[in-house]
Parts: structure tokens; sequence; C-alpha cells
């Protein structure tokens, strides 16, 4: 329940910025970058220290594998995702911004459940050395 409110806070975060961003004339891709790479730095607080809270663990570690985990997992997932997805919404005439939003939300799903498996099994165990 907690990586769920975490992860809903964080995708209002996202979702406000990308809207907010794409606003102002940037690219989708670039929109989405800007508003994951603020999202990101939400996370890692929010899930260290509510989600899983990890103590006297090797942060330099868990701050590397969530980067790799996180990053992956929303520049590439989610690139893959929302590029092909909105064309194709678009293709059948949904207006962009509602194509936009259907995209990313579904990526943002995909994220959440790859996400919420690395984090923890690998990013934030209780038991590391």
């Amino acid at each position: 329940m907690r990586f769920l409110a975490v992860g809903g806070l964080n995708t209002l975060l996202d979702f406000g910025l990308l809207f907010a961003f794409k606003s102002l004339g940037p690219p989708i891709v670039t929109s989405n970058i800007l508003s994951t790479t603020a999202a990101f730095c939400f996370s890692f607080v929010a899930n260290k220290k509510f989600t899983f809270k990890t103590s006297g663990t090797n942060i330099r570690r868990e701050i590397i594998l969530f980067i790799i985990v996180t990053l992956f997992g929303l520049w590439v997932l989610q690139t893959i995702i929302i590029l092909p997805l909105t064309y194709l919404l678009t293709a059948y005439q949904l207006p962009n911004d509602v194509a936009l939003f259907i995209s990313k939300l579904i990526a943002t799903a995909a994220t959440m459940v790859w996400n919420y498996l690395l984090y923890s099994r690998v990013v934030f165990r209780h038991n590391q050395k």
C-alpha cells in the first residue's frame, strides 16, 4: 500500500509536469524526460524512507541501483510504449493530448510493475552487506 501511495503521488507529479512542460513547447520525449527526472528525485527519497524503510544500508549502492532501474523504466520502457502508442491513438483520430495521456498512463502502469519488482528484490533490500 505504501508503494501505491508513493506511486500515486509520484504519478500526479510526473503527469502534471509532463503537460506543463509540453505546453511550453518541447517535444513529447523531452517533456517526458524533464517530468520523470523531477519525479525520480521525489521517488528515491519517498521509497527509501516511507515505502521500504531502509536505513543503515549502503546508500551509494541503493542510489546507483535506483538510478539504473528507474531511468531504464522511465526513459526506455516509457519511450518504447509512449511513442508508438501515441502515434497509433492519434491515427484513430484521438486528440493529441488524450492520446498522450492514455499512452502515458499505460506506460506508467508498466513502469510501476517493473519498479516494484526490482526495488523490492534488488534496490532496497534490508539484508545488504
